[in-house]
Formats: structure tokens, sequence, C-alpha cells
């Protein structure tokens, strides 16, 4: 089941608010739960016995790290090494086994794990390993309560893509259970899913048509188009990428708002960044704050000379690769910011923070250049012929035909990418008539637009 779907909005949504705001405080967080699970096993049970085994091993493990905090980094070892088997098992085993065999020919056999992914797995999987190290580092106690601890796991507006909450950060939350929502956070969220679905559903799926196009196996093809339409294709991926993750959390936040939870914005305009390191900051943001507080600052961060800090920086970029997929265009990927981010730390960035228009170009294009390495591992799409689409002037298939038909879309997407949707909004929300009028009207847009298409999944729930 997906945000954006009419099963999800008109028939889950709607019923699971109402039980959710009628039943009594101190069991909101069990019928959550139930409501998470029937949200997870909508699609499917296959999977349903390893979330539930993880929930119950790590409440456990998170209850004995509290108990046995001066035995040293065994146990937490132990639940880290547990939940990391679990992902590498499902998301990387057979990229191991083939990059082995590739080295070896040794011909070992591939799993049979099928193609699809648990749901969610790269998100709760991370969530409960920053759970079991802020406990044994103390910056959080051990969750006593088994219901409330698999909420967290499980909770669904947070499930398919993120964004990746700490317990920390929820805690509270989780355990006011008299006044948990308020009219004020309600109408929030509900504003936040709507702006949020805006850009999935009018934005991203639109704009992406034009890059399905030229790569989908009913497209034109990479190899037939010019220069010029090569680098639009990579323009539309890019926004629409932006649109639909950055929709898909708007949504998250805005339905755990309406559920009483206050979460922290997982995008902030990226596309205005005026350098690479800026940019970090504003893109999946909760991504890159784990990164951090579980990697690069466990291994020493800034605080150990520059060879040590790019080393850490370079754990940290290839990791951040590898956890998008089990390719090795995500790898070349987070290795491509790791050396973009290393010449800005060494020298580059006191320039750009002194230049006006140039360092925000120079952004786009190395960001818009970064996504077409990351969406390399599509059939249509090999990164050494777009790469030679990019940069050697070819001919083909002229961009005027798809300008034509979505110049308009891609305009609008360039606006809404920067701050003016948010400065309008200010503007429009100082006239109370006049906001819920363009606020119905958007919703009513949403709603069109989503019994028109075809329920597209969030671009993200693939990582």
């Amino acid at each position: 089941m997906v945000f954006n779907s009419v099963v999800f909005l008109f028939c889950f949504l709607p019923a699971a608010l109402v039980l959710y705001y009628i039943t009594p405080g101190r069991a909101k967080n069990a019928v959550l739960l139930v409501e998470s699970l029937l949200f997870y096993c909508w699609t499917g049970t296959a999977f349903l016995p390893l979330v539930l085994c993880l929930v119950a091993f790590n409440y456990v493990w998170g209850l004995l790290l509290t108990k046995a905090r001066k035995v040293g980094w065994i146990l937490p070892l132990v639940a880290i090494l547990v939940n990391l088997g679990v992902l590498v098992y499902f998301k990387y085993a057979n990229f191991l086994i083939e990059t082995w065999n590739q080295i070896t020919h040794f011909g070992l056999s591939s799993l049979d794990i099928g193609d699809v992914l648990p749901l969610g797995i790269s998100y709760y999987i991370f969530k409960i390993i920053s759970y079991e190290v802020d406990v044994y580092t103390g910056k959080v106690e051990a969750e006593k309560n088994p219901i409330t601890f698999a909420c967290y796991v499980l909770f669904f507006p947070q499930l398919i893509v993120g964004p990746i909450v700490k317990y920390r950060d929820m805690a509270s939350q989780l355990h006011q259970y008299t006044g948990r929502c308020s009219l004020l956070q309600i109408e929030h969220g509900i504003e936040l899913f709507v702006f949020g679905l805006a850009k999935k559903v009018i934005l991203a799926d639109s704009i992406g048509a034009l890059w399905t196009d030229i790569i989908g196996s009913d497209g034109v093809g990479l190899a037939n188009v010019s220069t010029p339409l090569a680098w639009l294709g990579i323009l539309a991926y890019s926004l629409q990428l932006y649109f639909d993750f950055a929709g898909y959390s708007e949504m998250s936040n805005g339905l755990a708002a309406m559920l009483g939870f206050d979460c922290a914005a997982n995008f902030d305009l990226p596309y205005i960044s005026g350098s690479i390191t800026e940019f970090w900051r504003r893109w999946h943001i909760s991504l890159s704050s784990w990164f951090r507080d579980y990697i690069y600052i466990p291994l020493g961060g800034n605080r150990k000379g520059k060879g040590r800090q790019l080393l850490n920086m370079l754990l940290v970029w290839a990791a951040t690769g590898i956890w998008h997929g089990a390719s090795w265009n995500f790898i070349c990927w987070g290795l491509y910011y790791f050396v973009l981010l290393t010449i800005e730390k060494l020298f580059l960035l006191k320039h750009l923070q002194k230049g006006r228009v140039w360092p925000h170009l120079y952004t786009l294009f190395f960001v818009v250049l970064g996504w077409g390495i990351f969406t390399a591992n599509q059939p249509g799409a090999p990164l050494g012929l777009l790469l030679q689409k990019l940069f050697t002037p070819q001919s083909g298939i002229s961009a005027m035909y798809y300008l034509r038909n979505y110049g308009v879309l891609l305009v609008l997407g360039c606006l809404c990418s920067s701050a003016l949707p948010r400065w309008l909004w200010q503007k429009i929300s100082r006239c109370a008539p006049l906001k819920i009028i363009v606020f119905l009207l958007l919703a009513l847009l949403c709603i069109a637009y989503v019994v028109a298409a075809t329920n597209s999944t969030a671009l993200y729930a693939n990582f």
C-alpha cells in the first residue's frame, strides 16, 4: 500500500485515524501497532515473521544492554551484527556472491531470496541500530513496553521510505498518553500531507515520464537520443527524484503529525544550495545525521587530524553509496561525493562562500551529474553510454519535441524546488479564506491525479 493510492487515502487512512482518535490514551500505541502491522501486511505476509523476530530480539537485547553496560562492547556489537546481518543477507548477499565469482571464478550459486526486498528493511534496521547504540551509550533508557517498542519500529508513516527517526526523538511522544493529538497539530499534519502528495502525484510522476520515455522498455532508447535530450532527461530525473522522495517524506511527517508526533523535516530545499557540503545538509537529512552520529563521530570525526578525517569521510560515503543499493553504480556515486566534498573541504568551500551565482550553478551541475551515476543501474541507462551522451556532442532525437511536451512541467518543477512556494504560502496564509480556498483546490487536484494514476510507489522504496 502506498500513500498516493485510492485505498490508502479513502479507506485505510480515514479508518485508522478515526479508530486512533477515539481510542483512550493508554491504548493508542496498541491501536497504532495493529494499524502498522495491517499496513505492513497489505501486500503480503511473507516477511512478517522476520520483522516480528527482529522486534522481539531487539526489545530483549535493549533490556539486556541496560543491565549489562559495564561488560563492555560485546552486547551492542552482537546487536549491530545481527541487524546488519539480516540487512546484508536480503539486500547484498547475491551482489557479494556475484562479485566474488567475478574475482575468483568460483561459480558460487546465488541465494534463492527473491527479487523483492522486505518492505522498509533499509529504514527500520537503521532505526533499530540507532536505538541499540543509544541505549548502550546511555542516551536513552531501554523501552520496557514491548508494544511501544514495536510501535516505534513499525510506525507506518515511516515504514516505506523513512525518515529514519531516532527513538530518542520519539520516546517522549510515545509515552504521552493524554493530549497527544491537538487540533492545531492535526491541521498542520493535513497541510503537510497534501503538500507532499502534490509533490509526488502532480510533479514527480508527471516530470518523471520524460526520463521513462527515454530509457523505458517502450521508450526511444538512450542510444538514439541527442546530447541536449540526454541532459534534459537527467534534469527531469533529478526533479522527479527530489519531488518523489521529498513528497513522501513530507507525507510521512504529515501523517505523523496527525497521529500526534512531531518529526523533523527530511528535506530543506536542497537544490538552492551553494555547495555540495550545503546540499548534503539539506538532502535526506535523517540519513546524513544517522551516518554522522553512528559512523563518522564514533570513528573520530574531525578530532584526530586531517588525514583521519578524510579516511572517516571515505568510509561514510562508501557506506552511504552501499546503503542505497547492491550495485557498483551506487558505490561509485558515494565515492563521487566523497571526492567532491574532499575538494571543498581542502580548499574550494571558502571560495564558494564568497560567490553569489556561480556556486549554485556549480552545485546543480555536479548534483545533476551525480543523479546520472545514481540511476545507471537501470537497464536502459548504462553509465558508460550515459556519460558518452552527456559529454560527447552527438546527434539523435531532438530535445525540442520533449521541450514542447514537458517544458511547462520542467519550469514548474524548477520553480517549486526553489523557495518561491514557501514564500507564496506564507503570503497566502495571512488571509484565512484565501488559504482555505487554495488548499482545497490543491487537495482536489491531488485527488484527481491519484484517481487517474497507477499508484506508483516511491523511488526510494527500492533502496
